[in-house]
């Protein structure tokens, strides 16, 4: 059994870490965040020791970690808002443990080297939540595809509604989330630069704070693809059907089925961990380049735009 502990335990995504440090057979021994909303920790781990404050909780750690193996953290969790991610891996490796963070492992893609300058002086290895590669439509699509040297013609689409409060908190900071594109889109990039190849021309068509879009020209695929928050771009259907969030990734025109399947991908991900298979920083990098290419990016006119991004255009 090994021990964690967890860094944004009142988070939306913490529940999935504390249900797969729990689904896996370990325990969740110490928790820590500003907000003192945590009362989930009762459905997973009731003995955990919680800490309003990260300074007490470190000083937790470090005791800890003086008494050696058998009361020392073997993991830290990381679930922390974006721009936290970096100082919260190495608060880990400090403590002589594994980190597992979440997703986008850190906002620049500089921050990975001295990171793993980090893993090769502690020993110990950083671990990145790249849940989509797990997924079995995924999987299936990466397969079919393995090897083809054609350019395939995708279109991703992402909408999920979130209300006024999202531009408010940290997530609507570009400094602290890195924008729609690193928030919200970042594993569906690493998904497609995964099956598809790497970049090799990247267009930023619309860069609003609701809702951003552009073209990816990857190895084997041509990319159009479309990200928002707002719930006037959710199509008819899903307004009718009352759903807040759509999703959708069509390959040369064929509707990739992929909104199941999501409920395990954690406890998938923490299995592969501790296995010694986990997604490692260096399988992040391309991701990472590609969504701070695009937060840096100009806005341009475009030839191939996603079919949301036309409507866009004409309803200005």
């Amino acid at each position: 059994m090994k021990r964690f502990a967890l860094i944004g335990a009142a988070g939306y995504i913490a529940p999935r870490h504390m249900r797969a440090i729990a689904d896996t057979g370990n325990t969740l021994v110490a928790a820590t965040d500003p907000h003192d909303s945590v009362g989930i920790l009762d459905s997973f781990s009731p003995h955990a020791d919680y800490f309003k404050e990260f300074e007490r909780f470190d000083r937790h750690i470090e005791k800890l970690r003086r008494k050696g193996e058998g009361h020392k953290v073997d993991y830290i969790s990381i679930c922390s808002p974006n721009y936290l991610h970096d100082a919260h891996i190495r608060f880990a490796l400090r403590n002589d443990a594994e980190a597992i963070c979440e997703k986008p492992i850190v906002l620049n893609p500089w921050n990975l080297d001295a990171l793993k300058e980090l893993e090769e002086e502690t020993g110990k290895g950083i671990n990145n939540i790249l849940q989509l590669r797990l997924h079995p439509s995924i999987i299936e699509l990466k397969n079919e595809f393995a090897g083809s040297k054609k350019k395939h013609e995708i279109d991703l689409s992402y909408i999920t509604t979130r209300g006024n409060w999202y531009l408010y908190s940290w997530k609507g900071s570009l400094e602290k989330s890195g924008g729609l594109t690193t928030n919200i889109g970042v594993h569906f990039f690493d998904m497609l630069i995964w099956i598809f190849g790497s970049v090799q021309k990247s267009e930023l068509h619309i860069n609003d704070d609701k809702k951003q879009a552009g073209y990816l020209e990857l190895e084997n695929a041509r990319v159009r693809w479309y990200l928002s928050i707002d719930r006037e771009d959710l199509p008819e259907q899903a307004v009718k059907e009352g759903k807040p969030t759509f999703r959708s990734i069509t390959v040369d025109g064929r509707e990739v089925e992929f909104s199941g399947g999501f409920t395990d991908l954690h406890t998938q991900s923490y299995q592969r961990i501790l296995e010694g298979e986990g997604f490692s920083i260096e399988e992040a990098r391309a991701c990472i380049q590609t969504v701070y290419d695009i937060r840096h990016a100009d806005v341009q006119e475009g030839t191939l735009l996603h079919p949301f991004t036309e409507r866009y255009m004409e309803s200005k």
